[in-house]
């Protein structure tokens, strides 16, 4: 019988919950894959992907004085 703790440390993904055919692990491990190879591509470009501009507005810009009925506050 194998090592236990070996074959949990040869184990790369794990099913917590329900019970996956090996189909449905052959899918979710060429997603995690494809997204793993897409970061290292992005990361040796030379080029940095654009930032999109931010949908919250810093708090400390606010004015002093909000009155109470206000609705932005």
């Amino acid at each position: 019988m194998a090592d236990p703790a070996a074959a949990a440390a040869a184990t790369l993904v794990r099913v917590e919950k329900g019970h996956a055919d090996a189909e449905e692990l052959a899918a979710v491990t060429a997603v995690l894959l494809a997204r793993a190879a897409a970061g290292t591509h992005r990361a040796a470009g030379s080029t940095r992907p654009s930032r999109s501009a931010a949908r919250w507005r810093r708090l400390e810009r606010r004015p002093a004085f909000s009155a109470p009925h206000s609705w932005q506050g």
